[in-house]
């Protein structure tokens, strides 16, 4: 039987798919073959699990927790703002980390603004670093993620359901047991696995924040089994431990996110009867006023320190950020050139094994693939010469699950709609590619790039694992600035890679919708 003609091949994307297999897997099996049979876990390595464990549980708890009561007050109440507002829930999820980290400092630190609050009235200052900095890092970065995925959940419950609940007077606590608790048993345990397996490769947070014997994470400690010892079958076996944490959170999340949804609606405009009394909303409004400030005051606090240091900042800073302009550009262009054969070949029903393809990003963390890499170069080549470019290829890996997301539905759709007419004109597969689906596909390109560029330019990973002395991304510059004590260079160096980071995404993104649009 002849095989029933299609606009577009799927071989380039199956032939994508492929090479991300292969360079994921490859990386990986390097990894295993590199940590010999004889080399055990050493207290240190088991101290490291136990934090990397902790820290990540009581991230996703803490995060989860907050945004409950965070997205049920978004969901009940109403007030002028409320969509900047939840905009503003996705800026953390392009923010550089290190400039996350900055930010808090400025507010939590020692010689942060609580800090000298307190010291009015004779208080000792807050000591951010250790367990409690990293997890508070961790909540801030999570938190809107967290209110987001639950705030969902209860835009799914149908209207009809709080109508009826209004018309039979339900309390508080009926309302609570009848509607929203059935709802938070299907989001929350998605979304605390997604946190959870997030904060299990967190490395940015660990090296600025953690560090030392009890607050070392396995990410941390692979680094540093890197740079400061080159025990490459410590380093190995380290990554083994972080490949199996991660993929099974990987699995655990991507399980457990599969919501089964509330039936029996009318798509009408959500409404809410409850919690209109004036202790309600109160109590709404202290808690969206108190996640606003949590999220708002270390980004003001970046504003002002780096404004006033901006103009000075050193030679030094301006040529990483020029460097991760070009490494983030690389890497955007090497994201869409691997997920947009791998839409157009899922968008073809060649979905199985392609999507699996995809996925492998989120169950190995970028230093377990930098790992492998280091050993499969290093006989060849100095990994310090070639520190950038894959800096920008794993960059572009671990951007490929979230292009996928952006791409696949709409490659689907242009498929569907126009593929048939396309081939009943006798339209070639070329013509098909540039005059339909690349046109119809422009805005999904252009915030999957964005997102991409923004992803790399606030990277701080494999940079830090291969970068000599003259090399340096802004990410890592600025960590730098740190560990020297030059906090007013590194303020300004924060809120450059701000802004870069954030006009990128956009500016490509907005370039594509205008375009679109037109």
């Amino acid at each position: 039987m002849a095989r029933r003609a299609q606009p577009l091949t799927a071989a380039p994307g199956i032939g994508a798919a492929g090479f991300l297999a292969a360079l994921i897997l490859g990386t990986l099996a390097t990894v295993a073959w590199r940590a010999e049979a004889g080399v055990g876990l050493t207290v240190a390595d088991w101290a490291a699990l136990r934090f990397t464990v902790v820290q990540a549980g009581l991230s996703a708890l803490l995060s989860v927790g907050l945004a409950v009561f965070v997205a049920r007050a978004l969901a009940r109440l109403r007030f002028a703002g409320r969509r900047a507002l939840i905009a503003l829930l996705g800026v953390p999820f392009i923010l550089p980390v290190i400039v996350a980290v900055l930010g808090l400092l400025q507010v939590f630190g020692r010689g942060g603004w609580i800090s000298d609050l307190l010291g009015l009235w004779g208080l000792p200052p807050v000591r951010i670093y250790g367990l409690h900095g990293v997890v508070l890092a961790h909540v801030f970065l999570n938190l809107p993620l967290a209110t987001r995925l639950i705030l969902q959940g209860w835009q799914e419950v149908p209207a009809e359901r709080f109508r009826l609940a209004a018309q039979l007077r339900f309390g508080p606590w009926a309302m609570f047991r009848l509607i929203e608790a059935p709802m938070l048993r299907q989001v929350v345990p998605g979304a605390l696995a997604v946190v959870f397996a997030i904060c299990l490769s967190s490395f940015a947070v660990a090296l600025t924040l953690g560090g030392g014997p009890r607050a070392t994470t396995i990410e941390l400690a692979i680094y540093q089994s890197f740079r400061f010892e080159f025990n490459l079958g410590r380093a190995a076996l380290l990554s083994g431990m972080q490949i199996a944490l991660t993929a099974t959170a990987a699995m655990v999340a991507l399980r457990l996110a599969r919501g089964t949804g509330f039936d029996g609606g009318m798509d009408r405009p959500l409404q809410r009867w409850d919690g209109r009394s004036a202790t309600a909303r109160a109590i709404d409004a202290a808690w969206i006023g108190l996640a606003a400030a949590f999220l708002i005051l270390p980004l003001a606090a970046i504003a002002t320190s780096g404004l006033a240091h901006l103009p000075g900042l050193p030679q030094l800073v301006w040529r990483a950020a020029a460097v991760s302009l070009a490494v983030a550009g690389v890497s955007m262009v090497l994201s869409l050139m691997i997920a947009l054969p791998m839409a157009g070949a899922v968008a073809l029903g060649r979905h199985g094994l392609i999507e699996v393809a995809g996925m492998l990003g989120l169950a190995a963390s970028p230093l377990v693939i930098g790992t492998g890499l280091f050993i499969l170069l290093r006989p060849f080549a100095d990994p310090a010469a070639m520190a950038l470019p894959v800096t920008a290829l794993v960059n572009a890996v671990m951007a490929l699950p979230f292009a996928l997301r952006i791409l696949v539905p709409r490659a689907r759709e242009v498929v569907e709609r126009h593929g048939r007419l396309a081939l009943s004109l006798g339209m070639g597969r070329w013509a098909f590619l540039r005059l339909v689906f690349l046109p119809a596909m422009r805005a999904q390109i252009s915030f999957a790039a964005g997102l991409a560029m923004a992803l790399s330019m606030g990277d701080l990973g494999v940079i830090a694992l291969f970068a000599g002395a003259e090399t340096a991304t802004l990410p890592l510059e600025i960590y730098r600035l740190m560990g020297a004590y030059r906090m007013d260079a590194a303020a300004g160096g924060a809120l450059l890679l701000l802004v870069l980071s954030v006009g990128c995404f956009w500016v490509l993104d907005r370039g594509g919708r205008w375009h679109a649009e037109a």
